[in-house]
């Protein structure tokens, strides 16, 4: 869930969008194919992840994006501020500190839906996250609005979530446009248990 100003990805988003019209219909019948994940792959995955349970308190995070090479375009350092509103939401309130010296924030509010799925909202997401847990994992797809310039671009996130034990999470999210990878993220999340204990 990482929000990125990158210069560079105008040149790149440009590129794709050529791309994307020139070759028309052909690319999009081709990229339809492509293989995805299947969430129910961890069904018997442990530790079992209980969003409340780990999504509480404070969680520190360290992360970076990654253009399609590779090459690591943007290094972070986030504080997750999460507290409960009830039995069903989650509120997390994401402070960012880039490595370029820039800074950001970011609040979710996380919705557990009756059939156990969840929905989640933030001020640069269209619409709502869709989010569903299954074993250890949690699976997240949403549009971003990414400002670039003076532009705006919508831009999908596929975001998998991957509890290692109590206090440790990994996140890898690819984003997308036009169908076509852009990049990817990878954070590492871990609870705060001197501060979460305090409470």
């Amino acid at each position: 869930m990482s929000k990125f100003k990158v210069l560079s990805h105008g040149v790149a988003l440009r590129a794709v969008a050529k791309f994307s019209i020139g070759l028309g219909l052909s690319a999009t019948l081709l990229l339809s194919g492509c293989a995805t994940q299947n969430i129910q792959a961890y069904q018997n995955s442990t530790p079992t992840l209980d969003m409340h349970e780990f999504f509480s308190g404070q969680i520190d995070g360290w992360g970076m994006f990654q253009g399609r090479n590779g090459e690591v375009k943007k290094r972070f350092y986030v504080d997750i501020d999460a507290t409960h509103e009830g039995d069903n939401v989650i509120v997390l309130d994401e402070k960012f500190a880039w490595a370029d010296g820039s800074k950001s924030q970011r609040i979710w509010r996380l919705t557990k839906q009756a059939d156990g799925s969840w929905k989640g909202t933030a001020g640069d997401v269209i619409g709502e996250a869709t989010g569903k847990v299954v074993g250890n994992t949690l699976h997240w797809n949403y549009l971003l609005e990414l400002p670039v310039e003076d532009k705006t671009y919508k831009v999908n996130f596929d975001d998998w979530m991957y509890l290692v034990d109590k206090n440790v999470m990994l996140n890898r999210s690819v984003m997308k446009k036009f169908g076509v990878e852009l990049g990817s993220v990878t954070l590492s999340m871990h609870r705060n248990n001197e501060s979460n204990d305090s409470k």
